[in-house]
């Protein structure tokens, strides 16, 4: 039996190079209206001055953490080495480019603690600039279980909470769509994530690699349902071809 602190949310923040962008995520964990979180930042052999940015923080403010890779393992492997070392019932993610808005913990654990669920995400938008002009909001499913999962990952990795009591193990694949394929294999065995309508969090786009990354999208997700998944064809053509007429819309 595995015994956390009840009102503390582990925030693991995975990084890599990350000196343009990861003070802004910090200040944006160290904002929070929510004072009960730890921030777990798990450096993936950065080769900039993202670590000695880190250190000034850590030694502010107890509550950041700096863990050291000894080799390069990636981005899940990274966000796996935080999850086995938080202390926190709730479990949060934010990459070290993305942010926060002020009220997102306490708004967040307040909803999971009222409805006791054991997994929520929320809404959030996009920015590629400045996240003063960000784009359209990415709405929410008030809850989804797995079979709706399976037509396309509508739960944006830094909007997700974790309660540990319900899910005790969590671990990502090293796999393209690390993260949804984690969802999966919560809601597979039976549970459901809760959205809460709160436009919470910012998402930074990288131009340099939106179109590139549309064939290859496409192909992760397909691995997704016939290799992680072990879907037969006609389902995993099923839900492919929901996944993708979902994208068309969103250009359309």
């Amino acid at each position: 039996m595995k015994h956390f602190e009840a009102d503390l949310v582990s925030v693991v923040m995975p990084m890599y190079d990350s000196e343009d962008y990861i003070e802004k995520s910090i200040q944006s964990v160290i904002n929070q209206t929510y004072p009960f979180w730890e921030l777990i930042i798990i450096d993936d052999q950065s080769k900039d001055k993202s670590v000695s940015i880190v250190e000034r923080y850590t030694k502010a403010d107890k509550r950041i953490k700096l863990v050291q890779m000894a080799a390069n393992v990636g981005v899940a492997e990274a966000r796996n080495k935080g999850i086995q070392s938080a202390k926190g019932r709730y479990i949060a993610f934010l990459d070290s480019d993305d942010l926060w808005l002020t009220s997102k913990l306490a708004q967040q654990v307040e909803f999971m603690r009222t409805y006791q669920v054991p997994m929520s995400y929320t809404q959030y938008r996009q920015f590629t600039d400045t996240a003063d002009k960000p784009g359209k909001l990415i709405d929410v499913e008030a809850r989804i279980g797995y079979r709706e999962l399976l037509k396309g990952n509508l739960i944006g990795c830094l909007t997700v909470m974790i309660d540990r009591k319900f899910v005790p193990d969590i671990h990502m694949p090293s796999q393209r769509h690390e993260d949804y394929i984690t969802w999966l294999s919560i809601l597979k065995k039976g549970l459901y994530a809760y959205g809460l309508k709160e436009d919470l969090a910012r998402y930074r786009k990288n131009l340099n690699s939106l179109s590139g990354n549309k064939f290859k999208s496409l192909k992760w997700t397909w691995n997704v349902y016939r290799k992680s998944e072990k879907l037969s064809f006609a389902k995993s053509f099923y839900y492919f071809c929901y996944y993708a007429l979902k994208g068309l819309r969103k250009h359309f």
